[in-house]
C-alpha cells in the first residue's frame, strides 16, 4: 500500500508555478534596452556625421525667402529658421562638427593630460608634487571660465574649441592616470622588473601603460558628453564654431532669439545636444561596469 502511494506521488505532475520558475537564458548584453537604445542614438548620429549630404534632405545653405520661420509640416518637418534654412538639415550636418569637437577635445585632454599623471605617477617625488600643484592651480579656475578665456584668445574656429576644451579637461584626465599608475606601480612585477635592471622606458610602456588603459577609455567615453557641452556653450557664447556648417551650440544661440515665435528653431538643436550627451554616458557607464570587476557586469 506504502508503495503504490510513493509511486502515485512521484508520478504527479509539476505544478505550473514550477514549471514557470524555471531559469530564463539572459539577453545579450548589446540587446538590453538599456544600452540598445543609446546605442542606436549614436551609431544614428555618427552615421550624421559621416555622411550628412545623403541623409539631409537639403544642403545647409540652401534659404527659401518664402518659408522664414516656417513651422514644421511636410516640407519641412523641423521647420526652418530665420533665413528660410531647414532646420532637419543644418541639425543633420551639425551632428559632424559636434562629435568632431567631442572626440578631438578627449584625445587632446586624454594625451596631454594622461602623459602627466603617467610622469607624475611613476617619478613621484619632486616631480610628482610640482605637477600636481600646478594642476590644482589649474583646476581651481572653473571650467567654463577658463573655457571662454582660452577661446576668446584662440579666436572663434572648431580647431581652437577642441585645444580649449581639451586643456580644460586635461586635470581630471592627469589625476586619473596617476592614480591609476600609483596603483600598478606598488604592485610585485613592477618591482621585479626593476630587480631584474629593466629600464623605465620598458617598464612603463610595458607593464604600467597596458593596465591603465581600460581606466583611461571609460573616463575618455565619459569625457566625451561633457566636451560637447563646453563646446556647444562656447558656440552658444559666440567664441565656438562659426562656420557654414555650424554646430548645434550655435544653432541654439541663433534660434533663442525667436522662441516666442518659432519655438523649433531652438528646440531641435538642444534636443540633438541632450540625446547625444545622454547616450554617450549611458555608454561609457555600461563600459565602466563592464571593465571595473567591483561594478558587476552590464
Amino acid at each position: 500500500m506504502l508503495e503504490r502511494v510513493a509511486i502515485a506521488e512521484v508520478e504527479l505532475p509539476l505544478p505550473e508555478a514550477k514549471r514557470a520558475s524555471r531559469p530564463r537564458r539572459p539577453l545579450p548584453a548589446l540587446l538590453r534596452p538599456r544600452i540598445l537604445l543609446p546605442l542606436l542614438v549614436v551609431a544614428a548620429i555618427l552615421a550624421c556625421g559621416i555622411a550628412p549630404e545623403w541623409i539631409a534632405p537639403y544642403a545647409p545653405t540652401d534659404m527659401d525667402s518664402y518659408a522664414i520661420l516656417q513651422p514644421p509640416g511636410a516640407e519641412h518637418w523641423l521647420g526652418t529658421d530665420h533665413f528660410g534654412r531647414d532646420v532637419l538639415s543644418l541639425v543633420i550636418h551639425g551632428a559632424r562638427q559636434s562629435l568632431l569637437m567631442g572626440a578631438c577635445a578627449v584625445l587632446v585632454g586624454g594625451l596631454l593630460g594622461g602623459l602627466l599623471g603617467l610622469v607624475s605617477g611613476y617619478a613621484g617625488g619632486v616631480v610628482d608634487g610640482v605637477l600636481m600643484r600646478l594642476l590644482d592651480v589649474w583646476m581651481s579656475v572653473p571650467d567654463i571660465l577658463l573655457a571662454i578665456i582660452l577661446a576668446a584668445a584662440l579666436g572663434p574656429s572648431l580647431t581652437n574649441t577642441i585645444i580649449a576644451v581639451g586643456l580644460v579637461t586635461l586635470p581630471r584626465y592627469a589625476r586619473v592616470m596617476r592614480a591609476q599608475v600609483l596603483a600598478v606601480k606598488a604592485r610585485p612585477f613592477i618591482e621585479a622588473s626593476r630587480a631584474i635592471g629593466s629600464p623605465h622606458r620598458l617598464i612603463l610602456l610595458g607593464h604600467v601603460l597596458p593596465h591603465t588603459l581600460s581606466q583611461m577609455l571609460v573616463v575618455g567615453t565619459l569625457g566625451i558628453g561633457f566636451s560637447i557641452l563646453l563646446g556647444s556653450g562656447l558656440s552658444f557664447i559666440g567664441l565656438g564654431v562659426i562656420d557654414d556648417e555650424p554646430d548645434w551650440g550655435f544653432l541654439l544661440s541663433q534660434g533663442r532669439n525667436y522662441l516666442t515665435v518659432a519655438w523649433w528653431f531652438a528646440t531641435f538643436p538642444g534636443l540633438a545636444i541632450t540625446a547625444l550627451v545622454v547616450s554617450v554616458n549611458l555608454l561609457g557607464d555600461a563600459l565602466r561596469n563592464r571593465l571595473d570587476p567591483r561594478m558587476g557586469r552590464f
